[in-house]
């Protein structure tokens, strides 16, 4: 179903988010993310002074390097503008991601290592897409890859993520279908 039509309105701010999957020569995976934010008026910034119409109140860059196990083996960030001085120092402690893994709960995991007042809210905004994308980047090339090859497919998980979302309810037919292609004892 389309949208309603707006009411009269003016354009004040955007937020542009951008997360792209990579496939690297050693095998790992980097999962690269944008962000940024600007005004449709001038403002005024600690660290810059005037911004502009258009300027960007955030602009800030990170990266996931992953393995096929979701399991993240570096991550980094930068913020390239921001209206705080003390604003850049938050993206040192993205790196405290390395180590933990994708899977159910990561989110509550990553709160713990960098969250609240030692992260970025900006920075932290990105981890949840930049996880959807490895996700969506990884297994759907490996399964391609698998039988492009002639293999059974690995398996991503042990049956669909039931109840995860509308089309993966347990009573809808993409569960049924889902199940029913699994390898016995999935």
């Amino acid at each position: 179903m389309p949208l309603s039509p707006p009411a009269p309105r003016r354009h004040i701010h955007t937020r542009r988010i951008e997360c792209r999957g990579y496939l690297r020569e050693d095998g790992l995976w980097d999962v690269d993310a944008w962000i940024e934010d600007t005004k449709t008026y001038a403002f005024e910034s600690e660290l810059r002074g005037t911004v502009e119409p258009g300027g960007q109140v955030h602009d800030m860059v990170a990266r996931l390097t992953l393995d096929d196990r979701l399991l993240i083996h570096a991550a980094e960030a930068e913020s390239r503008a921001t209206p705080y001085r003390i604003c850049p120092a938050a993206a040192a402690g993205f790196s405290r991601l390395a180590g933990l893994r994708i899977r159910p709960g990561w989110m509550r995991e990553v709160g713990k290592v960098y969250g609240g007042r030692e992260a970025c809210t900006h920075l932290f905004e990105l981890i949840r897409p930049m996880a959807t994308v490895a996700f969506q980047a990884i297994y759907p090339w490996r399964e391609r890859e698998a039988q492009l090859a002639g293999q059974p497919p690995a398996g991503r998980f042990a049956g669909p993520p039931v109840d995860s979302c509308y089309a993966y309810a347990s009573d809808r037919e993409v569960v049924a279908r889902l199940r029913a292609d699994q390898p016995p004892g999935c």
